[in-house]
Order: structure tokens, then sequence, then C-alpha cells
């Protein structure tokens, strides 16, 4: 636990956020502007940078889209002991693993694809005291695909989900959705229809991250005076706020949510 109360990451949970962007400046420029963030130098490379808010960490950009000549997205990373074993456990289910793993600052990560065609990453190494829903933390994290179900059964495998053992992540169905469980928290879910409900062949699966605001009229004006576009405003799953998907000027897709 750090001194500001917010667990550590434990294994197999999501341990970060990152926009894989093309123009490190301009990418910047949009989300201070949209979300009021600062930002500050990684411990990456020159290529990358830490989004803070309220002097604690956010997010991170990396302009590697170019680089790697993959699509400009937000990137959910999930923390794992051996990246080269996660890697062969995702190859041996039939997904994809596209970038690395590659030594990255003080870790290891690596980019992935499931076997729906939903993006992710993952991370050998040390973890900051960052935990969704927590603090300036994404809200949530949504993965939606064609089928919850087994979509879980893929990422149980991969990052030993509901194994059991200390230190992991436990799994529970609620509300048509499944949903992951870091101790206490709440750190990600599932969602692709009811139980026993045919797979829609008209979602496009995608890990979406959604972002706390105070002010969403506020936040949603802003992204389209920066040069993003908006989804009309809907109601949260739970009913108990209010959402919004932006795209950023390059094509990168985030939600913004009330609180």
């Amino acid at each position: 636990m750090s001194a500001h109360g917010r667990a550590t990451p434990g294994r197999g949970a999501p341990c970060w956020v990152s926009l894989m962007a093309r123009d490190l400046g301009a990418a910047q420029d949009f989300y201070s502007a949209v979300l009021g963030w600062r930002f500050r130098p990684a411990s990456l490379g020159e290529e990358f940078s830490v989004a803070v808010a309220d002097g604690q960490p956010v997010a991170g950009i990396g302009a590697l889209a170019q680089s790697y000549r993959i699509a400009v997205a937000w990137t959910s990373y999930f923390a794992v002991d051996d990246a080269d074993l996660t890697a062969d456990r995702i190859r041996e289910r039939g997904a994809t693993v596209a970038v690395g793993p590659l030594k990255l600052g003080p870790g290891r990560a690596a980019l992935a694809a499931d076997r729906d065609g939903a993006t992710f990453g993952f991370w050998e190494g040390q973890r900051l005291a960052w935990s969704v829903g927590q603090g300036n933390a994404p809200a949530r994290l949504e993965l939606r695909t064609r089928d919850a179900f087994e979509a879980a059964i893929f990422y149980a495998e991969v990052f030993d989900w509901a194994s059991g053992e200390p230190g992991g992540c436990e799994v529970t169905y609620e509300h048509d959705q499944v949903v992951v469980h870091d101790g206490p928290h709440t750190v990600a879910t599932l969602r692709g229809g009811a139980v026993e409900s045919a797979p829609d062949p008209r979602v496009r699966p995608r890990w979406d991250v959604h972002f706390p605001v105070r002010d969403l009229e506020k936040v949603t004006a802003a992204a389209v005076a920066a040069g993003g576009t908006v989804t009309p405003v809907t109601s949260t799953v739970d009913g108990e706020g209010y959402q919004a998907v932006v795209r950023d000027p390059d094509g990168g897709l985030f939600t913004v949510t009330s609180t």
C-alpha cells in the first residue's frame, strides 16, 4: 500500500493505461485541454510521457503508433510475473502477440490481441500504486466483446484469474457481465450479452477506458473545440451516472464518465 492509501495492482490486474499516439506533443495538447492533465517525462525514454492529475500519475502517452505501424488507441496493461510465459499462453490459445516482450525502462512490456481482436498489453516489472477506480485513475476498464464468457475464459487462462492463488484476481458474474476483482476493488468488466445469448456480430471488440470527470458537458465541449468528436451522452451501465465516447483527433477512443 502506498503512502496515499492506494494498493499496488495484483497479479493479472490492470496496472496501467497508455495511449499509443503518433505525435506526443499534439496528444498532450489535446488531453491537457480536455481533461486538464499535466505531463512529465517518463523513465521509458523521450517518446513517452506520464499524465498527472492532482499530483498523481493517471496514464501514459507513447509516440509509438507510427514506429510500430499500429492504430492510435488507448491500451490497458495487465500485471504479470513472467512476460515470456504470458506471451506463450496467448499464442497457445490462438491469439496474437503483436509486439514484444520488449525491455522498457525498469521492466518488460508487450502488445497483444485476443482471439476476437481486442488489443491489450502486459507488463512485467515494478508496479505503481495505481488502481482502477481510485484517485484519478480510470473509473473502470470495460471489454466490449461478442461473447463475454468465451473472453473471460481466455483472459483467466492467460492471467490466472480465479485460480484461487494468493495475489491474483477473482471473477464474478453480475448484471449480465463478467466482473474482475483485485481484492476488494472492481478493476474490469467484460460485457457481451446475456447468458446463452448468441455473440453479437456487430460488436467490434475493444478494451474501453473510462475516465472520471466532474463536468461532463464542459469536458465534451472542450473535446470538440480541440478537434475531437463526441457521441451523444447516455446513462452508465449501472444507471448511476452519464457517459460519452470521445474520439481524439488521431482516432483514439475513450469514454468520459460523470462522477
